[in-house]
């Protein structure tokens, strides 16, 4: 069993920045592929990004350029730093783990609300 819990999301004004973290607990071994989603009012869960152990990155799209996705696998954390924030980033982000041959796992979930 594994255990994600996110933090940092908050409400921030447009072009503002904003940090997210997701430390994982538990049964740990094998832990591999991260990721960040997210899910705005009325919209489907969406990927915003993943990263592996090995620390390669995809991104999403509408993420590209704004937001940076890393890891500190010694501390079993995911980051998502988040720049250059709009309006539409609003939503809230959730935290995805894969833990090699086994399970995969989400956080519950932390809110960005971006002003405009």
């Amino acid at each position: 069993q594994v255990q994600l819990v996110e933090s940092g999301g908050s409400l921030v004004q447009a072009g503002g920045s904003l940090r997210l973290s997701c430390t994982a607990s538990g049964s740990l071994r094998g832990l591999g592929d991260m990721a960040w989603y997210r899910q705005a009012p009325g919209k489907q869960r969406e990927l915003v990004a993943t990263i592996a152990r090995s620390s390669s990155t995809n991104y999403a799209d509408s993420m590209k350029g704004r937001f940076t996705i890393s890891r500190d696998n010694a501390k079993n954390t995911v980051y998502l730093q988040m720049n250059s924030l709009k309006p539409e980033d609003t939503a809230v982000y959730y935290c995805y783990a894969k833990v090699i041959g086994i399970s995969e796992y989400w956080g519950q979930g932390t809110q960005v609300t971006v002003s405009s």
